[in-house]
C-alpha cells in the first residue's frame, strides 16, 4: 500500500478524486473548495481591529483551517516520510534551457540554483519571492478566489466568472513562463 502512495497517480484516478472533493464538500455542508480565503479567515481570527472586511461569523469558516493545516501537515508528512531517495529526473530539453540561466543544481525538488536563502537576497530573488507573491495575493483577491477555487468549484459550478478567470490564469501563467520568467532570470 505504501508503495502504491509513494507513485506518481494517474490522471483518471487522481482527477476523479479531486473532482469528487466538490459534490461531497456541497453534500456535506454547502461549503465550497477554496485556499485562497483562509488569510481573510485567519486575520478576522487574530485582528481584533474594527475592519469591516474581516467582521463575520469567521468560526463558519473553522473547517477551511482545518483543510488547510492538513495540505500543510499532509506534505510534512509527504518529505518526511514519502520522500524519493532518487535524483530527480527532468526532460533533458529542460535542462539545457535552464543550464542557460544559470539554473544547474537539481539535488533537491526545486533548484537551488532558483530558490536558496543565497538567491532570495539577490534582485531577481526577492522580485520571484516578494513580487511573486504580491501579484498572486493581489490576483486572488481581485479575481475572487484563487484557481483551485475557480479551476475547480467554479467551473464544476458552471460558474461564468470562473471560467474567465480560469482562462486568465492559464494565460497569465503562459505569459510570465514564456516571456517575464527568462527575463527574471537573465538578470
Amino acid at each position: 500500500m505504501l508503495e502504491m502512495i509513494k507513485q506518481p497517480w494517474p490522471w483518471y484516478v487522481a482527477g476523479p478524486l479531486i473532482g469528487l472533493t466538490v459534490p461531497a464538500l456541497l453534500i456535506l455542508g454547502n461549503k465550497s473548495f477554496g485556499i485562497s480565503s483562509s488569510l481573510r479567515h485567519v486575520c478576522a481570527m487574530c485582528i481584533p481591529a474594527n475592519i469591516s472586511f474581516f467582521q463575520y461569523d469567521w468560526k463558519k469558516e473553522l473547517w477551511n483551517m482545518f483543510f488547510v493545516a492538513g495540505i500543510f501537515f499532509g506534505g510534512v508528512i509527504a518529505v518526511t516520510f514519502l520522500a524519493n531517495p532518487e535524483p530527480m529526473q527532468l526532460n533533458p530539453t529542460l535542462i539545457k534551457e535552464l543550464s542557460r540561466y544559470g539554473i544547474t543544481d537539481f539535488s533537491s525538488l526545486v533548484p537551488v540554483d532558483l530558490i536558496s536563502w543565497n538567491k532570495l537576497a539577490t534582485l531577481p530573488g526577492f522580485i520571484m519571492i516578494a513580487g511573486g507573491g504580491f501579484l498572486v495575493g493581489f490576483g486572488a483577491r481581485y479575481a475572487g478566489g484563487c484557481t483551485s477555487g475557480h479551476a475547480i468549484m467554479g467551473l464544476s459550478t458552471l460558474q461564468w466568472p470562473s471560467l474567465v478567470a480560469t482562462i486568465c490564469f492559464m494565460i497569465g501563467g503562459y505569459v510570465m513562463a514564456t516571456w517575464i520568467l527568462p527575463f527574471i532570470l537573465m538578470l
